[in-house]
């Protein structure tokens, strides 16, 4: 069903009058309807992993190696070469020479000039620099990642799970240089990314979208705005979840209506995905080696 008809679904049920339009209603029960309809769907979006709104995010990292002039206690870098290589403040890592860990750009001042956060510690003249993006944005439609599911495709594994603040503070403190494994962290609106690097690694992860609403033409969407949109859910779910709050807000008995509501979400979360197979021998678990048991460095030591 649409909107319009999961709307009037609702309404017929509960015995009110079934409305002959939702998004362009200027009726007050009508908007408030449509309020609650896209509380219902954004909600139902955090209980569970929805196979619907699953996605793969893929992408490379950057870097770029120039050389500069560099001033002992300046963060002013000359004589470089930013060209066409698309450096954005705070984005890019500074590498190389005498630049201090975990120095950013801080202005691109021109095609030839750019400010470090951090002054360099020694005087050098064509000095090697890699600008190393260490921040990378978020698809549009993400709303959560997957645990587990983030993969360096160069290198074959699995990265760390993502970092606390603390051991991302204690990694961006300089007592780390590098690392073998790229470390992560969602900072700001943004997948980060440890240590900076020179060369090209490929990275996946998957996510949750928060599109659970798709328009005619198939776009996906955050609420229903208008009357033709469909959502991934069954009908059964939202049509139960917009009763209860309907009842609910208006200060009504709702036990039946919740347990209603509850029975038809465990539902459609037990036909989202195949259940895994249950063996009934004694073997525990994979026997063999694994991210969490292989260290960095250090093997047999």
């Amino acid at each position: 069903m649409n909107l319009l008809g999961l709307v009037q679904a609702a309404t017929g049920e509960l015995g009110l009058s079934q409305p002959s339009a939702v998004a362009t209603a200027t009726d007050d029960q009508a908007k408030q309807l449509l309020a609650l309809i896209n509380k219902v769907g954004n909600d139902v979006i955090s209980v569970a992993e929805w196979e619907g709104i699953s996605k793969e995010n893929r992408f490379s990292t950057v870097s770029y190696t120039v050389t500069g002039n560099t001033t002992a206690g300046s963060a002013v870098v000359t004589s470089t070469d930013t060209t066409g290589t698309g450096l954005a403040i705070d984005t890019f890592e500074v590498i190389g020479g005498s630049v201090p860990t975990d120095t950013t750009i801080a202005s691109i001042d021109s095609t030839t000039q750019i400010t470090m956060s951090n002054p360099a510690s020694e005087a050098e003249t064509g000095v090697s620099l890699t600008f190393s993006q260490t921040q990378y944005a978020l698809p549009s439609d993400y709303d959560r990642m997957k645990n587990r599911t983030t993969w360096d495709q160069t290198n074959y594994w699995a990265m760390p799970d993502p970092q606390t603040a603390q051991e991302w503070a204690y990694l961006k403190s300089g007592i780390i240089a590098n690392t073998p494994r790229l470390r992560f962290r969602i900072l700001g609106g943004k997948f980060n990314i440890f240590p900076p690097g020179t060369g090209v690694v490929r990275l996946k992860f998957e996510y949750t979208s928060n599109g659970w609403v798709e328009a005619l033409d198939g776009t996906a969407k955050t609420l229903f705005t208008l009357d033709t949109d469909t959502c991934i859910f069954r009908d059964r779910t939202i049509i139960a979840g917009l009763k209860y709050e309907f009842f609910k807000i208006k200060g009504f008995e709702t036990d039946g209506l919740w347990r209603d509501y509850q029975i038809q979400q465990e539902f459609e979360k037990g036909i989202d995905k195949g259940a895994p197979t249950l063996s009934m021998s004694d073997r525990g678990g994979n026997l063999f080696l694994g991210n969490s048991s292989i260290p960095d460095s250090g093997y047999g030591s």
